[in-house]
C-alpha cells in the first residue's frame, strides 16, 4: 500500500511498496495535489535564430517566454491583451444641422 508522508512541512514524499520514500508530486496532508507553471525559458541566441516563429508560437498559445543570457532572465516575451472594443454605434444623438455654420453671417468690412 502506498502512503502519503510529510516530512519537515514538504509534501512531495511517499513511501513506495517496498516502505522506501520516493519523490512523487507534490500532496499537501489533505490530499490535494501542489501545481506550480514553470514558466518557458529560452538562451538568447536561440530566440535570435527562431525569433519569428517563437513570437507566433506565444501569440498563439498565449504563455510568456522569457528570454535568458548566461542562464540570468533578461527580457519576458508575452501577448498583447486583446480588449473588446465598444462600439459608439447608436450613443451619439445628433441634434439640429452639424454641417452649417454656426455663426451668422460675418461682416468682413467692419
Amino acid at each position: 500500500m502506498t502512503t502519503i508522508s510529510e516530512i519537515n512541512g514538504v509534501c512531495n514524499l511517499r513511501a513506495n511498496n517496498s516502505g522506501r520514500l520516493v519523490r512523487s508530486l507534490p500532496i499537501c496532508g489533505n490530499g490535494h495535489i501542489i501545481m506550480t507553471m514553470k514558466k518557458r525559458t529560452i538562451p538568447a541566441g536561440q530566440f535570435k535564430a527562431e525569433c519569428l516563429r517563437l513570437i507566433d508560437q506565444v501569440a498563439d498559445t498565449r504563455e510568456p517566454l522569457i528570454v535568458t543570457k548566461r542562464g540570468r532572465p533578461v527580457v519576458e516575451v508575452v501577448p498583447i491583451r486583446i480588449r473588446e472594443s465598444n462600439s459608439l454605434r447608436g450613443s451619439v444623438t445628433v441634434h439640429g444641422d452639424i454641417v452649417g455654420p454656426i455663426l451668422d453671417s460675418w461682416d468682413v468690412d467692419r
